[in-house]
């Protein structure tokens, strides 16, 4: 089975994207993250939902996870407000990552790999430039699980 197979259409948003819209995307989907495109619509990167979640944890908090504790309600209610007025962008690590992609025509094998190496619960499926859709790691264990 070829990697354009496996391909699912995945919603996609773009770096200047509303941060706090791709946020509720990802919480209603309960997706494991989302393919971010640049302007011209190529992939750029993937946001993994883990990204975001740990974008809304204070930093002394993600220093020191004891301290969470002593948060009072009204602030843990408050944490989404960090992600009012920002973009995609502002979310993604300063330093890129490698896009996890793969092409159309790699085995189940290779997207696996693809995405056990980058540690990526997504990988953008790709032929030449054009994005087919995207393998999660759920649907690669489906797949990879079902007996034939």
């Amino acid at each position: 089975m070829h990697a354009a197979e496996l391909a699912e259409e995945f919603p996609v948003v773009d770096l200047d994207s509303d941060a706090l819209a791709a946020a509720r995307m990802l919480a209603e989907h309960r997706l494991p993250g989302l393919v971010v495109t640049d302007a011209s619509g190529c992939p750029h990167s993937v946001l993994p939902a883990s990204d975001v979640v740990q974008f809304l944890v204070p930093p002394y908090v993600r220093d020191d996870p004891s301290l969470a504790g002593v948060l009072s309600e009204s602030t843990a209610d408050r944490v989404a407000d960090k992600l009012g007025g920002r973009t995609v962008r502002e979310l993604l690590p300063a330093e890129p990552r490698e896009l996890p992609r793969v092409d159309a025509d790699d085995t189940i094998v290779e997207v696996a790999a693809t995405m056990s190496r980058l540690r990526c619960p997504l990988v953008a499926v790709m032929r030449d430039r054009t994005l087919l859709g995207v393998v999660s790691a759920s649907r690669l264990l489906e797949l990879a699980l079902t007996p034939r």
